[in-house]
């Protein structure tokens, strides 16, 4: 393992969304200077670091650049090409690598992955021509979903024969993969930090989506202690067999059973975390500097329970209407410069002992 970096260091951010920022937050207050990559001149990343590269995330040259001025690289968005980050991977410390990078772009890999680690999954076939479907269709069964290995943005759910058609489209973009889409009680995350030698994770948390973008986490949702406890034990395995380095984001779903399914990693800070801020001891950006930093990481606590709700892009009038009306809750604004809808302005933590009160509460305000 590297030697720690130590306050004074140099620490470039690939990527400069208000992940970024946020990572950018807590390494200020651990003593670091901050650089970041990003194409876009104000981004928000770039509002707070101490220098800024304006270029693609991809843009091998540029990476280079970013190296040669840092001590230690990470990233905030995993869109960057494994072969640019290889390019520069001896220039800087890397400590999240590129293998989890190139795990978590690839669909199949990251299914191949979790299978041998004996995570289970939802069942899913490879899909080369259309002359796979149907016999997947056959061993899978209705509804299912069917997605590229690349961009898992790019999906159509199935409930028939006939949806198929629409879905075609996603073979002239190469291998996809049809899955079965598990009827769910929850969707659930959880985060696991590590530092290379040891990990730690945070909170199971339930999540809300909304035309499949991310409205509502809860910390201290209600669930059995059993299905805590496993889900905290696959972060675990999954973070000890990555040697993690930084956080990694685990999405799952459970079942009105008890069947607990993994359906995404991220390798990086999520969205889904950010309640940490707020009501853990350790932020998972304080838990990400640490670890790329090689800091130790001590037991994540949670101090309160809290509803986390985004702030899209529609709905960025309204919260800033809400600012004076909300004494106890706490906002957040990332410093975009353009207002779209779907798109994530900014979040709103509310600490809490009544869950059910808190989210009444949002509803209420049409957020």
């Amino acid at each position: 393992m590297v030697r720690p970096l130590m306050p004074g260091g140099t620490i470039g951010i690939v990527g400069g969304g208000q992940l970024g920022k946020m990572m950018t937050i807590s390494a200020k207050n651990m003593g670091f200077h901050v650089g970041v990559l990003d194409p876009v001149g104000d981004c928000p990343t770039a509002q707070l670091a101490d220098w800024h590269i304006v270029a693609d995330c991809d843009d091998v040259l540029a990476l280079e650049a970013l190296a040669k001025r840092s001590d230690t690289i990470t990233y905030e968005t995993s869109k960057i090409g494994v072969e640019s980050l290889n390019a520069v991977i001896d220039l800087a410390n890397v400590p999240q690598g590129s293998d989890l990078l190139a795990i978590t772009q690839d669909q199949l890999m990251e299914k191949s992955f979790l299978e041998t680690n004996n995570i289970v999954i939802p069942p899913y076939e490879t899909i080369i021509s259309p002359a796979d479907i149907q016999e997947a269709v056959d061993s899978i069964g209705f509804p299912c979903v069917l997605k590229t290995t690349r961009d898992i943005d790019q999906q159509y759910v199935l409930y028939s024969m006939s949806d198929l058609a629409s879905a075609m489209s996603l073979l002239r973009e190469g291998t996809c993969i049809l899955e079965a889409l598990i009827p769910f009680k929850k969707e659930l995350s959880i985060l696991v930090a590590g530092n290379g030698l040891e990990c730690r994770t945070f909170p199971v948390v339930e999540n809300i989506h909304r035309d499949e973008i991310l409205f509502e986490t809860i910390a201290g949702t209600d669930i059995a202690t059993d299905v805590a406890e496993e889900v905290k034990r696959i972060g675990q395995q999954i973070g000890d067999a990555l040697a993690l380095q930084g956080v990694l984001a685990i999405e799952m779903v459970l079942t009105e059973s008890g069947s607990i399914y993994v359906t995404k990693l991220t390798p990086r800070p999520h969205s889904t975390g950010n309640y940490s801020i707020d009501v853990c001891n350790m932020s998972q950006f304080d838990a990400h500097i640490r670890g790329v930093c090689g800091w130790p990481l001590g037991e994540v606590k949670l101090f309160s329970k809290a509803v986390t709700v985004n702030i899209l892009g529609e709905a960025l009038d309204t919260s800033l209407r809400l600012i004076p009306e909300k004494s106890d809750w706490n906002f957040y604004y990332y410093g975009k410069k353009r207002t779209v809808n779907n798109r994530k302005m900014g979040h709103i933590t509310i600490p809490t002992a009544n869950l059910e009160a808190v989210l009444a509460e949002i509803d209420a305000t049409n957020l």
